[in-house]
This record gives structure tokens, C-alpha cells and sequence, in this order.
């Protein structure tokens, strides 16, 4: 046994069963005298919905994938390069794969008993795009054993970038009306990026929300599982005391049992003694008679 095959074991695994399997396993390699190996083991994490699935999209369409981490190689690519139109033939391919990438993990997923929300197979989205944006990410993808999602690092297209729009001729004079369309316009857009500047601090304050949760709920698993292994050493322990109590019950019923017939002999062998002592003196009695 060792870490990279119950790490492959582990993570194929849906969440709910990850834990148990995980214990289980620390187990065996503790029994085995590797305690190395059972820490290292005991510290791998629970996968998110999330990243099960996207672990379940791997392990079950290694083509896809292999597709979608070649055209991560060509988006970098391109991106390095500043090639406008292969940027943009490249990054309508990345959401269309995307998409159809995270659909069939909510796919693959309900076949194996756990439907996920469409907040969950966004994060298998974003997690396609991260391997797409990041080489780093793209290995830790095909491995198929992330614990959490990822996100693209800022900077990289997300987006279909648009081929740049010929400039409008200026004129030498604007309108009054136009003028002021032109600044309700501008005021709208600046609200528009406002409420985006918003939601996206939203949206990043929830996830680290959504991150911390997760950690407090792997720190009360792992404080949940040190209860139940001393619960369980506990309830050895009275299981053991219960039997050697009853081993202590039978010695002293057992004594108690020879006490008595002891007692009773006593008591039989002390009246044979009177009785005897008595037909002795009886015998000396009469013997003294005939003597006189």
C-alpha cells in the first residue's frame, strides 16, 4: 500500500463515503507499523461536490479531457502571444467545451446516485477553466484527486474577447440632447460596473466563506472521528471489566458453593465425633461396672 494508490482509491470515492474509507485505511497502514504513511493518509481531505465531480469527469472521459488541456496549451499560447483572433476562435472553443464538460459531470454524477445544483456545476466550470488558464491547475486536474475547486487566476479570458470596432469620426459639435444621452450612458455604465464591482466582491467573500466552512467542517470530522476511536477504546475497555466481573461473579459463587458443602461436612463430621465420644464414654462406663 502506498499514498499515490489510496489517494486514486480515495478520490473516486463520493464524499460521502470518503471519510470512512479514509479511516479505514489509516487503519491497515497503522496495523501494517507505517505510521508515516497513515498520517499522510489521514491528512487528505474530503472532496466538495465539486471536485468529486470534477475528479468523476477525468477518471470517466480521459479523452475530453486530454481535449481540454490541449486547448489550455493553445490559449496560453495564444494569450502570450497577443494573437487577437486566435484568442477569440480559441475562447469560443473553451466555453463551449467547458459547458458541455461540467453538464456531463452533473451528469455522470446523478448515474452514481448524487445529483448536484447548478451552483456546483458552475464550480466544475470554473474548475475547467483554471486547468485551461493555469499548467499548474491542468496537472492538478488530471490527476483527478482535488479535495476543492479551482478559478482561473485574474487576467486570463474568460470572456470572448471582441475584434476591436472601428472609431466613430468626431464630430466638431454635439448636440445638447446628444450630449446628455451621452452622459446618461457613461452614468449607467458606470453603475453597471459598480454593481459588478459588487457582486464580484460578493461572490469572493462567499467563497472565502464557503472556504473557512469547509475547513471547520474537516476540523469537527477529524474531532468527530478522535471521539468515536475513544469512544470505541471506551467501550472495549467496559466490555473487557463486564467480562472479568463476571469471571469474579462464578469464582465467588463457586466459593461460596464450596464454603457450604465445607460447613456441612463440618457440621455432619462434629456430630459423628459427639456421637462417637459418646458411645466411648458409654463403653468406659460399662466397663468400669464390670470391673467392680
Amino acid at each position: 500500500m502506498d499514498l499515490d494508490a489510496v489517494a486514486d482509491e480515495l478520490y473516486g470515492l463520493a464524499p460521502g463515503d470518503f471519510t470512512a474509507a479514509r479511516d479505514e485505511r489509516v487503519k491497515a497502514a497503522r496495523a501494517a507499523g507505517d505510521r508515516d504513511l497513515a498520517e499522510q493518509i489521514r491528512r487528505l481531505r474530503r472532496p466538495t461536490l465539486a471536485a468529486w465531480a470534477s475528479n468523476l469527469l477525468v477518471r470517466e472521459q480521459p479523452d475530453e479531457t486530454e481535449r481540454l488541456l490541449q486547448l489550455g496549451e493553445a490559449l496560453r499560447q495564444a494569450h502570450q502571444d497577443l494573437d487577437g483572433a486566435q484568442l477569440r476562435e480559441l475562447s469560443a472553443q473553451q466555453h463551449q467545451l467547458t459547458f458541455a464538460l461540467a453538464r456531463q459531470a452533473g451528469q455522470l454524477t446523478a448515474q452514481a446516485g448524487q445529483r448536484i445544483s447548478d451552483d456546483v456545476r458552475q464550480e466544475v466550470q470554473d474548475t475547467l477553466h483554471a486547468a485551461l488558464a493555469d499548467p499548474e491547475a491542468a496537472e492538478q486536474v488530471a490527476e483527478g484527486r482535488l479535495a476543492k475547486p479551482l478559478s482561473a487566476p485574474a487576467g486570463f479570458p474568460t470572456s470572448v474577447p471582441q475584434p476591436p470596432q472601428a472609431p466613430v469620426p468626431r464630430r466638431a459639435t454635439r448636440p445638447a440632447d446628444e450630449v446628455a444621452d451621452l452622459d446618461a450612458a457613461r452614468t449607467r455604465r458606470r453603475e453597471q460596473q459598480e454593481r459588478l464591482e459588487r457582486a464580484r466582491q460578493q461572490a469572493s467573500d462567499a467563497q472565502r466563506e464557503l472556504h473557512e466552512r469547509e475547513s471547520e467542517l474537516v476540523a469537527a470530522e477529524e474531532e468527530q472521528r478522535r471521539a468515536e476511536e475513544e469512544q470505541q477504546q471506551a467501550e472495549q475497555r467496559v466490555n473487557e471489566l463486564s467480562r472479568q466481573l463476571q469471571d469474579a461473579e462464578r469464582d465467588q459463587q463457586r466459593a461460596r458453593e464450596a464454603t457450604r458443602k465445607t460447613r456441612d461436612r463440618t457440621r455432619e463430621t462434629r456430630r459423628t465425633v459427639r456421637e462417637v465420644q459418646r458411645r466411648a464414654k458409654d463403653t468406659a462406663t460399662h466397663a468400669r461396672k464390670i470391673a467392680e
